[in-house]
């Protein structure tokens, strides 16, 4: 199996940019925090995912402050940061290559929006041969709309996508279950 590589993908200031509505998750970041913990304890491999949108207008786009890492959860020196500009962080960027070139296969994936960039980036990992694993509650998103105006609350959309992720895509576990296994 070797050592996992933990992927945070797109936990940009921009992430709780009010623009996005009523969240779920409020402990998330707390989450991720205690996932980076143990990882750079352990001396295994972090990659940050960063979202350069190509609308001007987003929170997300690199002309905005709000692209920036929040400095809880941001890279330290020697952690690498993966650039992507579409919604799969595999889709757009060397990702795939430089796991390949460093001889990792196991991924553990937290970030925002589970339903969105999450997700899309899990199933690739899949698709791609790649053992994942998503933390349940490491990862967050936001309210959605449907076409008739039916909103649906954040929690519902985030358990709907772990349950399309697990099994068929990557298993799905706590932090601290994660965490454990890290320790193993």
């Amino acid at each position: 199996m070797g050592t996992p590589a933990l992927i945070i993908i797109d936990v940009q200031l921009a992430a709780n940019h009010p623009k996005w509505g009523p969240r779920n998750n409020p402990d998330a970041e707390a989450h991720i925090e205690m996932l980076l913990a143990a990882w750079r304890a352990a001396g295994a491999p972090v990659i940050h995912i960063q979202d350069y949108s190509s609308d001007p207008a987003s929170p997300y786009h690199e002309s905005q402050p709000t692209h920036a890492f929040p400095e809880a959860t941001g890279p330290i020196a020697g952690e690498t940061i993966i650039g992507k500009r579409t919604s799969s962080a595999f889709a757009s960027s060397d990702l795939e290559r430089h796991l390949r070139g460093i001889g990792l296969n196991t991924l553990v994936f937290c970030g925002v929006h589970t339903n969105k960039c999450v997700e899309s980036t899990v199933r690739s990992a899949s698709d791609l041969g790649f053992d994942a694993c998503l933390v349940s509650d490491a990862t967050w998103t936001v309210d959605m709309k449907l076409a008739d105006g039916t909103v649906l609350p954040a929690e519902q959309v985030h358990q709907t996508s772990l349950a399309t992720i697990a099994g068929s895509f990557a298993q799905v576990a706590g932090t601290a279950e994660v965490i454990r296994l890290l320790a193993r």
